[in-house]
């Protein structure tokens, strides 16, 4: 094996890891978002929630040193900012794009504010660390490739990905996964069955909070160790675009998180190698990848009956 071949076997190794590593907001912020449309309630304020759980996870760390209280202190802010999202959209029936948008304009504003007024300039954590898996003197991370690519990540990149099946036992094993799926569907059906329309889509819909909070955290407390405005650049609109991309499915949405995220590792690794390529290209590649997949028309028929539509008992 030549030194050309190294160099390439070297980046692939990396685009993959990387493209692990970036997706892990992303399945937080998605499987989240999918508990919230699967009950009939689209929540487009997920970047902001993910911006105030980005500052309050990284504060909490930065006066404590204890990553689990920054994890629970995102998780906390996460799911207050999802209640306030239930009780607008939910119980006073604001129509769901708008107060969703609001709630991200909240979320940006209220995290600029606070770490201008509570931490003044961009300060380090030392964040979550990447597990190697050891018995004794071996470690899975030290083997070849495939050490590299899939043992050679943080508690949370980990516990991200384990959220996909427990997500589709939920969905589909649960009675809970039940009522939020039918609700999503036909939620008159299901208020005549017994089911509490209004509490199932509260529940859902601060799960999806506090999912995004957990993913805001992960990105200032375990990828980058900093915060700063804006952290998130968007990160939570991409988020909702992954749960139509993955058809309301856990499975679905992790493939599309792959994708994105390894699509996004390769841009980077494109600016890195200085290759004859645009940069602003490299950087679109990620987002014209999302839009060609909104684009296709099957996807649509498969999304909830009733995600946007208000629910007034005795209505038909």
């Amino acid at each position: 094996m030549n030194n050309g071949d190294l160099t390439t076997l070297t980046i692939i190794v990396g685009i993959l890891h990387s493209g692990i590593r970036l997706a892990t907001p992303y399945l937080y912020a998605a499987i989240g978002e999918m508990f919230s449309q699967r009950s009939g309630v689209l929540n487009l304020g997920v970047d902001g929630i993910m911006l105030m759980g980005a500052f309050f996870g990284f504060f909490a760390v930065f006066k404590t040193g204890s990553l689990v209280l920054g994890v629970l202190a995102a998780a906390f802010v996460g799911g207050l900012m999802g209640l306030i999202l239930c009780v607008v959209s939910i119980t006073y029936q604001a129509e769901q794009g708008i107060s969703g948008i609001g709630l991200y304009m909240f979320g940006l504003g209220a995290s600029s504010l606070l770490f201008k007024t509570m931490l003044g300039t961009v300060e380090g954590i030392q964040g979550f660390s990447e597990l190697r898996f050891c018995v004794g003197s071996f470690c899975l991370a030290d083997i070849p490739m495939i050490g590299e690519i899939f043992f050679h990540h943080s508690l949370m990149t980990y516990g991200a990905f384990a959220l996909v099946p427990l997500a589709w036992w939920v969905l589909n094993k649960t009675t809970w996964g039940l009522k939020v799926r039918s609700v999503g569907q036909n939620p008159e059906a299901a208020d005549s069955l017994g089911v509490n329309v209004i509490q199932v889509r509260y529940t859902a819909v601060t799960l999806g909070g506090i999912l995004a909070g957990i993913a805001g955290a992960s990105l200032s407390i375990s990828l980058l160790g900093i915060f700063q405005e804006n952290l998130t650049n968007g990160m939570g609109f991409i988020a909702v675009a992954l749960v139509y991309f993955g058809s309301w499915k856990p499975v679905g949405v992790l493939a599309g998180a792959l994708l994105f995220s390894t699509v996004n590792a390769l841009q980077l690794w494109v600016q890195v190698l200085n290759l004859n390529i645009p940069s602003d290209v490299a950087v679109m590649l990620p987002y014209l990848l999302t839009i060609v997949a909104l684009a296709l028309p099957f996807r649509r028929s498969l999304q909830p009956a009733m995600l946007t539509k208000p629910f007034t008992r005795g209505e038909s």
